[in-house]
């Protein structure tokens, strides 16, 4: 038993377009949050004993109670002052040598104010 009313029977069909709008929606979600998720890298190389090291000593020892440069005690805002009077560039060389259960931030806050300060040739002595 069939009801025909005289109205025009019009086929069903699925719309597309709400669905590809979430499939963009959706891909461009994933692609952001792709990249808000990506580790950031620092840039280190280990100092090794292989070549010889010319000028001052520049060796900034990271302890768990504090920061010395050459062995003498230092705060961090003012590690990059203390080491101009031993730098002739930029490109001269600082060794870290931070003490074993030193926290990674530590070494990490040291970086970043020597980079702060325009210095970039950085070498990091296994923890002792």
């Amino acid at each position: 038993m069939s009801f025909d009313f005289g109205l025009p029977r019009r086929s069903r069909q699925a719309r597309l377009t709400p669905m590809i709008d979430v499939v963009f929606l959706l891909l461009i979600f994933f692609m952001l949050a792709a990249r808000l998720g990506g580790d950031q890298a620092i840039p280190l190389r280990l100092a090794a004993g292989t070549s010889a090291y010319e000028g001052p000593p520049r060796l900034i020892e990271i302890a768990p109670g504090g920061l010395r440069l050459n062995g003498l005690s230092v705060e961090l805002a003012a590690l990059p002052g203390a080491l101009a009077p031993l730098m002739a560039g930029p490109d001269d060389l600082v060794v870290i040598a931070p003490a074993r259960g030193v926290a990674l931030q530590g070494l990490v806050d040291v970086i970043d104010s020597l980079r702060a300060a325009g210095l970039g040739n950085i070498a990091v002595l296994e923890a002792g």
